[in-house]
């Protein structure tokens, strides 16, 4: 059964795509079948994916309205090896048509039920802010992944944050939890990323990935080529971090899925 993350932060320009888009290629790599949701009217994870926007005669838009099936509108991102529900300009009117709609939040979850068994991984692209858009992706996850730079103010809303995701679990997505909190784009040189990196452990202690992304010029270039940065330069700082992730998620699983069996006997 597929296991669903949103990755989600109300804070813009914290790698949220950038993790999703090579987080999907890391899992793929590891022979993972993954689905990758974009659910940000920009488009960026589809682009980065090496998707035309412009070309999408279906998208992510279609399906919350429910004028087609995930199974229609999703593609296939060559390069990265996993599918895409892909976004496009359309999708910054959905908000407006959904609110008239019936179960508005939850419409994304009815879709991704038919492809519980189909994959492996089914990875949710948020925009950064708490929308409709946001709370559909909120409800169809199982658990949420939460990038963040180490820096003062995305203290203040990973606050912010932790409160909406348990307004959501009280309310509309009772097994709802944070899957783990991911340092990006972080440089052991700043002082300060390293006492907020402390904090951090500090406080949520297992919930931080022990992986952790660094400022890397070949994340930066990866989308500009339209391939998540494995295709771009293997070696690189930046793709070696999610290969990194990627195998501790998976590692993760395999323990959880091992203490669930051992629980059931």
């Amino acid at each position: 059964m597929a296991k669903i993350m949103a990755i989600t932060n109300q804070k813009g320009g914290v790698g949220k795509t950038t993790t999703t888009v090579n987080l999907a290629a890391s899992l793929a790599a590891a022979k993972k079948r993954v689905l990758l949701i974009d659910l940000d009217p920009q488009a960026n994870a589809t682009m980065g994916s090496g998707i035309d926007k412009s070309s999408l005669k279906t998208s992510v838009y279609h399906v919350l309205l429910g004028e087609a099936t995930i199974a229609e509108a999703k593609v296939a991102a060559e390069k990265g090896n996993y599918d895409v529900l892909g976004s496009n300009r359309e999708l910054a009117g959905a908000e407006i048509e959904l609110i008239e709609l019936e179960g508005r939040e939850t419409r994304l979850k009815k879709e991704i039920a038919a492809l519980a068994e189909i994959y492996d991984f089914i990875l949710v692209d948020c925009p950064p802010a708490l929308n409709l858009l946001t709370l559909n992706g909120l409800c169809a996850a199982h658990s949420v992944m939460i990038p963040m730079q180490c820096e003062y103010y995305a203290l203040e809303g990973l606050s912010d944050l932790v409160n909406t995701i348990r307004k959501v679990r009280e309310h509309l997505n009772p097994q709802l939890e944070i899957e783990g909190l991911l340092r990006t784009m972080f440089d052991p040189r700043n002082s300060l990323a390293q006492q907020v990196s402390a904090q951090l452990q500090q406080h949520f202690g297992e919930k931080v990935y022990r992986t952790v992304i660094p400022r890397n010029v070949r994340l930066a270039e990866a989308p500009s080529y339209g391939v998540p940065a494995l295709y771009h330069d293997a070696q690189s700082k930046g793709t070696q971090a999610y290969l990194a992730l990627a195998g501790e998620i998976l590692n993760k699983e395999a323990s959880a899925n091992k203490q669930n069996l051992f629980e059931s006997n």
